[in-house]
């Protein structure tokens, strides 16, 4: 893609000295790219670019700096890391729209308005980019549990109605929602039991005070390992190699599908050929070999898909989604 420039439309080789002074002082009433006022105003992006995300040490900060190097690479400038937690989206959504702020965040940019009132900012502050990653959870049981498959589960459940307890680690989330979804389309009459967090909720289930759980791959995974838990199947739409062995909840309940996504996004406003620009590269870089071998090993699958894309994803999970949130009154913590 070309370098985006400003061109004083001079045919004579520069401008005059008059053109000039005219045209610095358009620029600086317009405030074109913020830059310095030229004959050819600087290609973007002139300076560093920073991707605002959560609290250090979480997902999004693990994928923000997996891309941040390859990314300030192929831009020519210096990619920089701002942790702000839970005040990311607001901070980035007051941003100029200029390409020079991306935010990257889960799908409670989204989702939350379904589960909280009066947000401050919401998708329709920003321009999609594209989508980074999504990881499917997976949906385990207590040993004694006489269920090996996701229909034995359902079965078990119906047969007897009100005695199965199911565990959820936090409120709002992806495994909240996953479970609440599980119920309302296999038509069970379960107990949730909520917990504030996934160690506990563990805690209980392998205890056998509840009988199944929806759990992020690294939490339960070496529990199923040591047999102290059996995994069913994973919430994502279809089948992974990255979890060899486990069918989709989908092959049961069709349409099913519930994924933790992490997407980058600008501030809405900002120009297309910046926004193609920035996921031209953004793709680039998500789909080199040492990128996604990180991003493997936590059996966190790459996606880098179009803007289009994305927001046609955004749109089809909210006409899913958000008619579960309601029905099962889930509200953000």
């Amino acid at each position: 893609m070309q370098p985006l420039h400003y061109d004083c439309g001079s045919t004579s080789g520069g401008c005059t000295a008059g053109v000039k002074k005219v045209f610095c002082i358009l620029c600086a009433a317009a405030g074109v790219f913020g830059a310095p006022c030229a004959g050819r105003a600087q290609a973007y992006p002139a300076t560093h670019v920073r991707i605002i995300t959560a609290a250090a040490g979480g997902g999004s900060d693990f994928a923000t700096r997996l891309i941040a190097g390859p990314l300030g690479a192929a831009l020519g400038q210096q990619v920089i890391v701002e942790n702000r937690g839970l005040l990311a989206a607001d901070i980035a959504a007051k941003a100029p729209a200029d390409g020079y702020t991306l935010l990257l965040v889960g799908q409670t940019l989204w989702m939350l308005p379904f589960m909280r009132d009066n947000v401050a900012s919401s998708v329709n502050d920003f321009a999609p980019v594209t989508t980074v990653t999504e990881a499917s959870n997976i949906l385990v049981v207590h040993p004694t549990v006489p269920a090996k498959s996701v229909q034995a589960l359902i079965d078990l459940a119906r047969a007897r109605p009100g005695e199965l307890n199911y565990a959820v680690s936090g409120n709002g989330n992806s495994v909240h929602i996953a479970g609440e979804m599980f119920r309302s389309m296999a038509r069970i009459n379960v107990a949730r039991i909520n917990y504030k967090g996934a160690s506990q909720a563990l805690t209980e289930l392998i205890a056998g005070q509840t009988q199944y759980m929806f759990g992020v791959p690294g939490s339960v995974m070496p529990h199923v390992k040591a047999g102290r838990l059996r995994a069913l199947a994973i919430t994502g739409a279809h089948a992974t190699p990255l979890m060899p062995g486990l069918p989709p909840v989908a092959q049961t309940l069709p349409g099913y599908e519930v994924s933790s996504r992490l997407a980058i996004f600008v501030p809405a406003g900002t120009p297309a050929a910046i926004v193609a620009r920035l996921n031209q590269e953004i793709v680039r870089a998500l789909n080199r070999p040492e990128v996604k071998e990180k991003f493997h090993e936590t059996q966190i699958e790459v996606v880098g898909d179009t803007p289009e894309a994305l927001a046609a994803l955004i749109r089809a999970e909210i006409a899913t989604t958000a008619k579960i949130i309601k029905e099962a009154g889930i509200r953000a913590e």
